[in-house]
Formats: structure tokens, sequence, C-alpha cells
């Protein structure tokens, strides 16, 4: 199955904060002395986000269309950047040295440092991992426990399995998801959990699909928002409110869904073009 057929249906809409200032209720904010704006995210996240080459700070994807169409709208430049590895990422937008993250789940710790947007930009759905010639029977959440999983460190998996895996499984954390992968394909742990469609990509630029299968159901389907630091220089209700008002007139105009294809075709044609020269 081509990446893209079963992301198309990942795309999902629901309301979380600022709905009311998207729609224009209350007071307007005063005007913002924001000038311009920097955004960071997982550089390990095709076909939302990537890198060209491991010395760019330019990274591209679905959630570059994204923030670059968002940039127009609301008339504010914003670069978006590679960080570093997803944990310094995150570090980065909670000391609010990065002001927007192009892509995070909700959690709780998370929105002690950072501003949520709704409508989120995508929805993903993350996986258990495993060798074809080592799997185990996996039905649910508890047929993890006893065995060793890994993930990529600060990964969330939304509230309610992050505070289970907490309480329950044995999960390493390492740096970056090619190295989790190869951890897999060694047989140095039992399983991966990580987000379908990254992995996908990923297993597939590593040669290893043949060797690692993603196995259902699901451990869970969270909402991808757009995020803002709230040590953020221009973190005020003028700039939040446009910024709301036009992730909501890009997701009812269809320029979201227009993203996602565009995306995913840009790297499967960058893939097709590795593959080639191995």
């Amino acid at each position: 199955m081509r990446l893209h057929t079963y992301m198309i249906s990942c795309l999902m809409t629901v309301t979380f904060f600022y709905t009311g200032v998207a729609s224009g209720q209350g007071v307007p904010p005063q005007p913002s002395s924001c000038t311009s704006l920097t955004a960071s995210g997982n550089s390990e996240y095709p076909p939302f986000l990537w890198r060209e080459s491991p010395t760019s700070i330019e990274l591209n994807g679905v959630n570059r269309f994204i923030i670059d169409e968002l940039s127009q709208r609301i008339d504010i430049p914003i670069k978006l950047i590679h960080a570093g590895p997803w944990s310094r990422a995150q570090t980065e937008v909670k000391n609010g040295r990065i002001d927007l993250m192009a892509g995070a789940f909700y959690t709780n710790e998370r929105a002690d440092y950072m501003d949520y947007f709704t409508p989120v930009m995508l929805h993903t759905t993350s996986v258990v991992w495993q060798r074809k010639d080592k799997m185990f029977l996996f039905n649910k959440k508890e047929d993890l426990e006893g065995k060793w999983g890994v993930t990529v460190i600060n990964n969330s998996f939304g509230q309610e399995f992050d505070q289970y895996a907490q309480r329950k499984l044995n999960i390493l954390a390492v740096a970056s998801l090619s190295q989790a992968l190869r951890m897999l394909e060694a047989d140095r742990v039992d399983y991966v959990l990580y987000e379908k469609n990254p992995a996908y990509a990923y297993a597939t630029m590593m040669n290893l699909s043949e060797t690692i299968v993603p196995v259902m159901p699901n451990i869970s389907s969270e909402g991808l928002y757009l995020t803002m630091s709230k040590k953020s220089s221009c973190n005020d209700s003028s700039v939040k409110r446009r910024i709301a008002i036009a992730l909501q007139e890009m997701k009812q105009d269809g320029f979201t869904e227009k993203a996602l294809v565009d995306g995913v075709q840009t790297w499967e044609a960058r893939s097709r073009v590795d593959l080639s020269l191995k």
C-alpha cells in the first residue's frame, strides 16, 4: 500500500484551545510587536518533517508546507529549523528560545510550557513494530508487559498510554528513530514504539521493511498540534488569534489536506532517488 493511501484517512479535526478566539469572540486584542517567529519539530518524522542531509538545518515535509502557508496568512515570517534531536527541540521550545513547535501530541507535561492551537494540523497513529521472525502475540497494551521495548527520548503516545507505560512497561529511550530500529533489527529489544508513517518511511529508507513490521491494533491515534512556547516573546493574544484564525481557514479551504498529499509525494520521490543510488 502506498504511504499516502492510508495517511489521507488520518486527516481529522478536533476542538481544543483557542476555539473562541478563532471565531472572533471577545474583545479584539491589541496589535503585537512580534515581527518574526522561529519553529522546530521532530527532524526524524517523514513525511511530516525531515532533513535533506545530516548537516542541513532546514526542515522539509508536510508540516513545512503548513508552516509556510501559515506564515503568509498571518503576515509574520516563520523560520522552520532543525534544533537537534526531538528531545532538544522540546527543550528549546520549553525555554522560549524557539517560539513554535511544528507538530506535537498533547500531554499534561507539555501543556505546562506550551499553548496548543486548534484545529490540529494532522492526526497520526502509533503502533508496535516487531521483527518478522520473532513476532509475539499483541492484542492489547498489557501484552507488552514483561518484554523490552524502545522508543525515542521524550516521545509521547498520548496521556493515557504514557501513564500506563510508566507504571507497567520496560521501554528504553534512545536519541533517534534510526537507532531504535537498528536495535530491533539486531534483536536487542522485542519491539519499537513509534508512529506508523514515520517509522514506515525510515524502515523503507534503511532497507528494513522486509525485516520489521507494524502490528495491529494501534496503541494510540493522536492529534498533531501546532504549539507556542509560553516563554516566547511573541506569545501574546494578537499573534495567537491570528494563528488560530489562519489554521481554521486552512482546514476549511482544504489547504491542510493538500499539504498532506504534497508532502507525502515529495517524500516518496526523494525515497525513490535514494533507493536508486544504493
